[in-house]
């Protein structure tokens, strides 16, 4: 996409180098970042320009030169006079750059689409950064999403940034839990016993065996507890159930939203209904664990309404027979689905001892309005 740049306002030098008409050679040295007499801001500005040029030698010399700007040329570009749309193309590969980044957002020219680009896909550092400026986050809201899906963003950063948009009644729309997320956080000073339930033998066994796969690895399994001055496993070879287990709500709904598949089959599971709605609505999820969830009998009744509600899965033939069997899904979802099931999927429900009486006899009514009872 070409910048959003006002030709009319570069220098005379700039617009002739720009001209189609302009000799060749001194475009093609331009689009390499050789503008003698311009400034650096002015030449970078030619060279995301050229970069969309209708000649494909100028626009893909040009290309090369923005996927490797030289560093004095960036360097003395990275003022006031460089074009938000300049900005907007360059930023983005700079995202896990921080010393470059320091300086790219502190302009006080860059686009808010631009930062919201950068904290989707910035690492830890800069998503520190990029969380720093709670005013630009609060103007534009879907920085704040953009942080809390990353899922490089430190736990602490992440809903550091949702707690401000909380406390400023924003909602934030991109985020599918936004709800669920902001009531963990508004409930996270009150204090209550965890509904975790306790994982005992199966817990300590994982943990051992975790351990003695690691005793040979190269890098040291434990660190030292500051509190206690004595060792401990370092979290992230701790079993998933440990992890989850000492989560509070508001990182249990995060980890829902941007973690693995292991972790949301458990947080699914949680006796928080919050929680479990959180994992059920995590945009990571693929359909293979929406068929999962969909049969799953030791669920919610909130989690099947969810899958059941959710467009994504509308196409999944599949989920619809799951969902119809298992004895969670409210019946008025069940019996809204059964006019979508095929004879096979009815033959069998209305032969089954699984589902409720009900179910069966619905199977049967149906296949009896289709003739094939």
């Amino acid at each position: 996409m070409t910048p959003a740049v006002d030709v009319s306002k570069l220098s005379a030098s700039a617009q002739r180098v720009l001209d189609a008409k302009a000799p060749g050679p001194l475009r093609q040295m331009a689009a390499r970042g050789i503008a003698p007499g311009l400034k650096p801001a002015e030449a970078l500005t030619v060279v995301a320009l050229l970069g969309e040029s209708p000649d494909p030698a100028i626009a893909k010399s040009a290309q090369e030169t923005l996927a490797k700007l030289p560093a004095p040329l960036l360097q003395g570009a990275l003022n006031a006079d460089l074009p938000p749309g300049v900005l907007d193309v360059i930023a983005p590969a700079y995202a896990n750059d921080a010393a470059m980044m320091e300086r790219i957002l502190g302009l006080g020219q860059i686009a808010p689409e631009t930062v919201a680009a950068i904290a989707s896909r910035c690492n830890e550092e800069v998503a520190e950064l990029v969380a720093t400026n709670e005013e630009r986050m609060l103007a534009h809201p879907v920085i704040i999403e953009k942080l809390y899906l990353n899922k490089k963003t430190r736990m602490s950063t992440a809903n550091r940034a949702l707690e401000l948009a909380v406390r400023n009644k924003i909602v934030v729309d991109g985020i599918p839990a936004y709800e669920e997320a902001a009531a963990a956080l508004a409930q996270e000073l009150i204090p209550e016993p965890s509904p975790e339930p306790t994982f005992g033998d199966v817990l300590f066994k994982e943990t051992v065996e975790i351990v003695e796969k690691l005793a040979a690895a190269q890098e040291d399994t434990h660190e030292a507890d500051e509190a206690s001055g004595q060792e401990k496993l370092k979290d992230k070879f701790l079993p998933v159930h440990a992890r989850i287990q000492d989560m509070s709500m508001a990182e249990k709904i995060r980890t829902a939203m941007v973690g693995t598949a292991s972790e949301r089959a458990i947080l699914v599971r949680d006796s928080n209904k919050t929680v479990a709605r959180a994992a059920v609505k995590s945009p990571q999820i693929q359909e293979n664990e929406a068929v999962r969830m969909s049969m799953m009998r030791n669920v919610c009744d909130e989690v099947l309404t969810e899958l059941f509600r959710s467009p994504k899965w509308k196409g999944s033939q599949q989920i619809k027979f799951n969902l119809v069997q298992n004895p969670r899904t409210p019946m008025h979802i069940a019996q809204k689905l059964i006019p979508y099931l095929r004879e096979h999927e009815l033959k069998a429900l209305a032969k089954s001892k699984n589902v409720t009486g009900p179910i069966s006899t619905a199977a049967k009514q149906q296949l009896q309005r289709k003739g094939k009872s």
